[in-house]
């Protein structure tokens, strides 16, 4: 089932120049703008099973909020729903698409042709969301010519042109690392005012440019750190632990521990308990058997937890 969205002549349908006013001038903060996406996605797919209508606690679950927060979100949107009956999926439907812009036609292009750059072209949910694929992009002249989702890969020569011809806002970028600001600058410098940046650096943009970052290693190494802690190992817990790690930081885990071994180890005061000493050393040398030299051999307090 299509998304709904009320035909002009419906009572519900808002003035187009309404449709048009940005979020910020309506006062959506920028948290609940992010949240938005969650609820379109859970709404749509309640609009292609027929549902009419749905309450704020079933419609909170499927979005992963609490309904307080998905009912203040609404709020903003001028959507209150109906007690007893919950909110109309088809008009909610229309609502959010048209605060998100959605309700038009936003072309895109995509730079950087390699997989990534494919499988973003070929993905089927821009066309159903808003965006159309305008051009797909690339320098190398073995992937220019080369064709995408029925598309032909282009000259980067001809970024300035498309984004003019085409009216483009929005561009991607799946570039390798080193030529991603590259690419963000001419982007900019052609018109482009939002960018969608998979590339894994830091993009510098000047005012008045919106960028997005999606970086999967980031979001697996979150993954990785609560996998930790339900697995029960510490941080620098040990070898087994080490072991498993990445070779960047069993070479670093190496390097202090041969700094913290070859420190000279100090001697106790007069009338220290020698054996008290002792015992606080060894709990408080690392799993790997060095003795810490003013901490220093501690993994846990100088690696990231």
């Amino acid at each position: 089932m299509a998304i709904g969205r009320p035909t002009q002549s419906s009572s519900q349908a808002p003035d187009t120049g309404a449709a048009r006013r940005p979020s910020r001038a309506r006062g959506i903060p920028e948290a609940t703008v992010a949240r938005l996406p969650l609820y379109l996605r859970a709404l749509t797919a309640l609009s292609e099973r027929s549902v009419p209508t749905v309450s704020s606690e079933e419609l909170a679950a499927a979005a992963g909020v609490n309904s307080a927060k998905l009912r203040k979100d609404f709020s903003y949107l001028g959507s209150y729903g109906t007690r007893g009956v919950g909110y109309d999926v088809e008009y909610l439907v229309y609502q959010i698409s048209r605060e998100l812009g959605l309700t038009q036609d936003w072309p895109v292009v995509i730079v950087g042709i390699g997989n990534l750059g494919h499988a973003l072209a070929n993905y089927g949910g821009f066309a159903s969301r808003g965006f159309r694929v305008a051009a797909l992009l690339d320098a190398d002249p073995g992937v220019v010519g080369t064709t995408a989702a029925g598309l032909p890969v282009r000259h980067m020569d001809e970024l300035e042109s498309i984004v003019e011809s085409q009216q483009v806002s929005i561009g991607v970028i799946t570039t390798p690392p080193g030529a991603a600001q590259q690419v963000c600058d001419r982007l900019v410098e052609a018109g482009v005012t939002s960018i969608l940046n998979f590339a894994p650096t830091v993009l510098t943009v000047p005012d008045g440019v919106d960028v997005r970052k999606v970086d999967l290693s980031i979001e697996l190494q979150i993954l990785a750190f609560h996998e930790q802690r339900k697995a029960g190992e510490e941080p620098g817990g040990g070898d087994s632990v080490l072991d498993r790690a990445p070779g960047p930081v069993r070479a670093a885990a190496a390097k202090l521990r041969r700094a913290a071994g070859g420190a000279t180890k100090a001697e106790p005061a007069k009338g220290t308990d020698r054996s008290a000493q002792g015992r606080a050393a060894k709990t408080a040398a690392p799993a790997g058997g060095a003795t810490p030299a003013g901490g220093e051999g501690d993994l846990s307090a100088v690696m990231p937890a």
